[in-house]
């Protein structure tokens, strides 16, 4: 069953915001993951979001976690704690 990665962004810093981008995205790839929306402004109904939301598909729940702790995704985590301030989010998908 297929789980969603679901991250809300606020990037702080452009360049190394750019630079998580291509590194996430390598290890994304590299881990059978595919972006079905990626930096998009959602339309807010309800609630307060000032973020881009960014949302990856995974075929199930090991490969993401898999991806999240992978040596491929390292570097981009790391950068992540400067570059962004974000809530990310593992939501298994239904049958």
């Amino acid at each position: 069953m297929s789980v969603y990665v679901i991250s809300e962004v606020e990037i702080l810093d452009d360049v190394q915001g750019r630079r998580y981008r291509e590194l996430a995205q390598e290890s994304i790839v590299h881990h059978d993951g595919r972006y079905l929306a990626r930096g998009a402004t959602p339309t807010v109904l309800e609630g307060d979001c000032d973020d881009r939301v960014v949302l990856v598909e995974f075929p199930d729940r090991e490969t993401a976690e898999r991806w999240y702790a992978s040596a491929e995704y390292a570097e981009a985590l790391q950068l992540s704690k400067t570059a962004l301030r974000r809530r990310l989010l593992l939501v298994d998908g239904v049958a």
